[in-house]
C-alpha cells in the first residue's frame, strides 16, 4: 500500500491566506502536483462541496476538510500548518494545523481504516502537540505515519517559540501551551480515545474507564450509572465519523458512564448487539445522515445532532440522554415498537418544515412520473380522443374498457394516433395505457399527504395522511389541499402519538388510536372547514393559469427556468418541478394551461447539462481532462431531463456555472410559454416527443436556452481564471513520470 503522506504534501508555517478556501486550494494543489489527482478544479470543487455542508473544524485548532473524489487517484493526506489561524467554525477558536484528506471514490476499506485512525489521533493532545512542533515536513510524515500504524512516536525535541520556524509569537505561545497541557489534560480524553483509536477500524467501540465497573449486558456501571448507545455518522463517513465516536467515548469514559458507539462510516459498520441496545437507558444520534436500521433503536429515549456536535460537546450530549432517560416525556426513537417518534432535535423550524414537505415531494413523484408517461404512450398508441367525454360523460377509454377486451378488440371506433396502422388492438392498448396511467396520477395528492404527514409524525402519520389527501382529492382542493391536509394530519397524529397512555394501552396506539383519531379529526376538518376555502383558492389558480397568455405565460416562463437552474435538484428545483406535475392532474383537452408549465419546466430543467456539454465542447482548455469528459456524459443527461448532470460542474465554479445556466433557462422557459408549446408527458426530455404537441419548438427553445448559457459560461470562465494546470498534457509532473515508468 503507498504511503498517503509524503513530505511533499506537509506544508510548515507559510501563509495561505486569510480563508479556508484558499488553504484547500492549496492543499489540494499540492495533491495534483504530487501526481495523486488528476483535476484540481475538480478535487477543490468536491472538498468544498463537503465542506460547505458542515464545517470541520474540530477543537484544539485544527481543521479537516475531506472528501471522496472521482479526481483522485492515490488516497492521500496533506497537511498545513498556518502561522496565523483560519476559522474553521469551530467553537474555541481558529485553527493552524489543517488536514486534507482525498480519498478515492470507490476508497477500499484498508485506505479507509487508516484514514479514521489519522482522525481519532487528532483529538489527542500529544499528537497534535508534536505537530505543531515539527520542524520539517518529513518529521511530520513520520508522525503521521506511526500515527495510523498504531506504532508510538517520539515526539520531536520543541524549539523556543518561534524559533527558526516563522511562526508568530502568539501562535507559539499557544502551541507550547497545548503541548504543556498534555503532562495533565491527556489523561482519562486523551488515554481512552488512544484506546479507543487502537481497535485498527473496529466500528463498534466500548472502553468503560477503569474502575467504572461497567460490565457488558448490565446496562449499569458499580456507581449505578445508566449505560448509553450511540450511533455517529456524517456524509462522506471519513474523518468526523469516527472523531465523534471517540470524543463521544472519552467523555463517557471520564464521567463514569458505560458507552459502546456504533460509528456508519465508509470504513464499514458493525451493527451494536441487540442485548447491548435492549439494555441500554438511551441513545445518541450524533449523525447529518440518516441511521441506518433505526427500527433496532425504536421506543429508546434519543438525543439527536449534528456529527460536529458529538465533538465539540459530548458531555453534554451525555448528560441529556441520562436526563432522557429519567424522563417519560422525552423523545424516542420512531418504530413500530413505539408511538412516539425522533424529530431530530436541533434542527430549525425552516430545516423541519423543508424536510417535511420535501419528503412528501420525493414520494409522490414516483406516482406522477409513472401515471404521466403511461398517459403519454396512451396517447401515442390511441391518439388524443381516448380522453374526450362520450355521451354517457365518460372517457372514449373508459368506454373501450366497459365494452371490449383484449379478445375483443373494438371495431367500430376511429381515432387519430401516430400509430394508427395498428389498428383496433394500438387503440384497445392506447386505452389500457391511459387508463393506468390516470390512476396512478389519482394517487398524486394522497401521496403527497400521506408522505408529508408520514415526515412529521412517522408511520402512525401514513394512514391519516392518506386520508386527508383522499378528502382533499375528492373535495377538488388539488395540489393544495394535499399540502395543507398532510401537515394537518401530521400534526394531529404527532400530537396523539406523544400522549401519555396506559402501559396497556400502547401497542394498539400506532396501529389502531392513532390512525383512527388523526384520521376522523384531518378528514373531518378537511369537510366541515378547510376544504371549501382551498377548492376556491385552486380553482382561482386554475382559472388564473388557463388565462395566461403574452406577456403573463412568458413571465411565468422566465421564473420557472430560474428555479429549474438555481440549485439544479435541490429544494427550489423541486418546488418548480413539483408545481408543475401537480397541475398535470388538472389539464385536459379544453385546458391546456398545465402542460405548458410542465414543458417549460422540462425544457428548462434540460438546459444546465446541455449548456455545459456545449461549453466543455468549445472551450476546451478552460476546462479539465476530467470536466471534458463530464461534459460528453452531459450531452445524454441534458436530453433526458436530468438536470443533476450539471452538478460536478457548479459545485467546482459556482459563481459562474449557476447565473449562467439560470440566464439560458429562463430564455428557454419564456420561449416555451411564448410559443405555447405542450408536454402531457412529467419527464423523459427529448425522448417523450410524442406527447408533445409540437417537439421541433421544444428542441428549438431548448437549443436557444442552451447556447446562451453556454456562451455566457465561456464568456465568465474568461474573468479571473485560467487553464487548469492540472490539465496542461504537455507537462507531467516528475511524481507521475516516476509512476508512469
Amino acid at each position: 500500500m503507498s504511503s498517503m503522506i509524503i513530505p511533499e504534501l506537509v506544508t510548515l508555517d507559510q501563509d495561505l491566506g486569510g480563508d479556508k478556501s484558499a488553504v484547500i486550494r492549496h492543499l489540494a494543489s499540492s495533491i495534483v502536483s504530487a501526481g495523486r489527482a488528476d483535476d484540481l478544479e475538480g478535487l477543490y470543487g468536491d472538498a468544498w462541496a463537503r465542506e460547505s455542508k458542515t464545517a470541520t473544524g474540530v477543537p484544539g485548532g485544527i481543521g479537516i476538510p475531506h472528501c471522496k473524489s472521482a479526481h483522485v487517484t492515490t488516497p492521500s493526506l496533506a497537511m498545513a500548518r498556518l502561522p496565523r489561524g483560519v476559522d474553521w467554525g469551530a467553537n474555541d477558536g481558529p485553527a493552524d494545523i489543517v488536514f486534507f484528506i482525498a480519498a478515492t471514490e470507490g476508497a477500499d476499506q484498508a485506505h479507509l481504516k487508516l484514514l479514521a485512525k489519522l482522525a481519532r489521533s487528532l483529538i489527542k493532545k500529544d499528537f497534535t502537540a508534536a505537530l505543531r512542533a515539527a520542524r520539517t515536513p518529513q518529521e511530520v510524515v513520520d508522525l503521521v505515519e506511526d500515527a495510523i500504524s498504531d506504532q508510538p512516536a517520539a515526539a520531536p525535541a520543541q524549539p523556543a517559540a518561534g524559533a527558526g520556524t516563522g511562526v508568530t509569537e502568539a501562535v507559539a505561545d499557544e502551541r507550547q501551551a497545548n503541548a504543556g497541557a498534555d503532562a495533565t489534560g491527556a489523561t482519562a480524553a486523551g488515554a481512552a480515545a488512544g484506546g479507543a483509536a487502537g481497535a485498527a477500524g473496529s466500528d463498534v467501540r466500548s472502553a468503560p474507564a477503569e474502575g467504572a465497573g461497567a460490565e457488558a449486558g448490565t446496562g449499569a456501571g458499580s456507581g449505578g450509572r445508566k449505560s448509553l448507545v450511540a450511533v455517529t455518522a456524517c456524509p462522506t463517513g471519513i474523518a468526523h465519523t469516527y472523531m465523534a465516536a471517540d470524543s463521544l467515548q472519552a467523555a463517557a469514559d471520564e464521567m463514569g458512564v458505560p458507552l459502546q458507539v456504533e460509528t456508519q462510516g465508509s470504513a464499514g459498520a458493525t451493527p451494536l448487539p441487540k442485548n447491548v441496545i435492549d439494555d441500554a437507558a438511551a441513545v445518541i444520534f450524533a449523525v447529518e445522515v440518516d441511521v441506518r436500521d433505526k427500527g433496532r433503536f425504536a421506543g429508546k429515549p434519543v438525543i439527536q445532532g449534528p456529527v460536529k456536535r458529538g465533538i465539540d460537546e459530548p458531555k453534554q450530549m451525555i448528560e441529556e440522554a441520562l436526563a432522557a432517560a429519567d424522563n417519560p416525556n422525552a423523545r424516542r426513537v420512531g418504530g413500530a415498537a413505539d408511538t412516539s417518534v425522533d424529530e431530530g432535535a436541533g434542527e430549525s423550524f425552516g430545516a423541519k418544515t423543508k424536510k417535511v414537505l420535501l419528503t412528501g415531494v420525493s414520494y409522490m413523484i414516483p406516482f406522477v412520473a409513472a401515471g404521466g408517461l403511461l398517459i403519454a404512450l396512451g396517447f401515442l398508441f390511441g391518439g388524443y380522443d381516448i380522453a374526450l367525454n362520450q355521451d354517457n360523460g365518460k372517457t372514449l377509454a373508459d368506454n373501450i374498457l366497459a365494452n371490449n377486451s383484449i379478445w375483443n378488440l373494438p371495431t367500430d371506433v376511429h381515432t387519430e394516433s401516430p400509430l394508427a396502422f395498428l389498428g383496433p388492438f394500438g387503440l384497445y392498448l392506447g386505452a389500457v395505457l391511459f387508463k393506468v396511467g390516470g390512476l396512478s396520477m389519482g394517487f398524486l395528492v394522497p401521496a403527497l399527504a400521506g408522505y408529508i404527514a408520514y415526515g412529521m409524525a412517522d408511520r402512525p402519520g401514513i394512514a391519516p395522511g392518506f386520508t386527508a389527501g383522499a378528502v382533499a382529492g375528492f373535495m377538488g382542493a388539488g395540489f393544495i389541499g394535499g399540502l395543507v391536509g398532510g401537515v394537518l394530519a401530521g400534526a394531529v397524529a404527532h400530537y396523539f402519538a406523544h400522549l401519555s397512555a396506559p402501559r396497556w394501552l400502547r401497542g394498539l396506539m400506532p396501529v389502531v388510536i392513532i390512525p383512527l383519531l388523526a384520521s376522523l379529526v384531518a378528514g373531518g376538518l378537511m369537510l366541515f372547514i378547510l376544504g371549501a376555502p382551498i377548492v376556491w383558492l385552486t380553482n382561482a389558480l386554475n382559472a388564473w393559469l388557463t388565462g395566461l397568455s403574452g406577456a403573463a405565460a412568458i413571465g411565468l416562463g422566465i421564473i420557472l427556468g430560474l428555479m429549474m437552474a438555481f440549485d439544479l435538484g435541490g429544494p427550489v428545483n423541486k418546488v418548480a418541478y413539483s408545481f408543475a406535475v401537480a397541475g398535470l392532474a388538472a389539464g385536459s383537452v379544453s385546458n391546456t394551461a398545465p402542460y405548458g408549465i410542465m414543458a417549460a419546466v422540462m425544457a428548462a430543467g434540460m438546459v444546465p447539462p446541455l449548456a455545459l456539454a456545449l461549453a466543455t465542447a468549445l472551450d476546451k482548455k478552460h476546462y479539465s481532462l476530467a470536466e471534458r469528459e463530464n461534459g460528453k456524459a452531459a450531452w445524454l443527461l441534458g436530453a433526458s431531463f436530468i438536470s443533476e448532470g450539471a452538478i460536478p460542474f457548479a459545485a467546482a465554479d459556482p459563481l459562474r456555472v449557476i447565473p449562467a445556466s439560470m440566464v439560458g433557462a429562463a430564455v428557454t422557459g419564456a420561449t416555451i410559454m411564448g410559443l405555447g408549446v405542450t408536454s402531457r408527458a412529467p419527464h423523459g426530455g427529448i425522448f417523450v416527443f410524442f406527447a408533445m404537441n409540437n417537439p421541433l419548438l421544444f428542441i428549438l427553445a431548448i437549443i436557444l436556452g442552451t447556447v446562451v448559457s453556454a456562451a455566457a459560461l465561456i464568456a465568465l470562465k474568461r474573468v479571473g481564471t485560467r487553464r487548469p494546470e492540472a490539465d496542461r498534457e504537455e507537462v507531467v509532473s516528475p511524481a507521475r513520470q516516476t509512476a508512469a515508468a
